[in-house]
């Protein structure tokens, strides 16, 4: 089996993983195995190959998150529908986060606008990540 072969047969596993994980990273790298199989095609020999492969790859996975990220942070926050909902803190711990439920979920919690925040009843302000603001009530 030649080197372009088994550049395209990794391709097509690459995109066989992808299509069952739900993730674009895999995709990213199976055009990473597609630069190597145009440069097998090329007659060029094994390094070159990883080279590009690498290159090619790395450098769709790098660029993917830099616009994933930026799509993350364009989305404005008032459409959380959870922004403005009431949860209740039962205790904060040392670092001032807290673990609380809400919609059947357990979330940490932050209160940046105290520094000993108290328990009770508090309002999400916003969502960072997985993380929920919040306001005391």
């Amino acid at each position: 089996m030649n080197d372009t072969t088994v550049w395209w047969l990794v391709t097509g596993v690459l995109v066989a993983a992808e299509l069952m994980t739900g993730t674009f990273y895999l995709l990213m790298l199976a055009i990473g195995a597609v630069a190597a199989a145009l440069a097998a095609h090329l007659g060029a020999g094994l390094t070159p190959q990883l080279v590009s492969a690498a290159v090619v790859g790395g450098l769709a996975v790098v660029l993917w998150r830099l616009k994933s990220l930026r799509r993350e942070a364009q989305v404005p926050t008032e459409l959380h529908l959870d922004i403005g909902e009431t949860v209740q803190v039962s205790s904060w711990d040392a670092q001032g986060t807290a673990q609380v439920k809400h919609r059947g979920a357990h979330w940490t919690a932050i209160c940046p606008t105290s520094p000993t925040p108290a328990p009770g009843p508090h309002r999400i302000r916003a969502i960072e990540g997985s993380r929920l603001v919040l306001e005391k009530i």
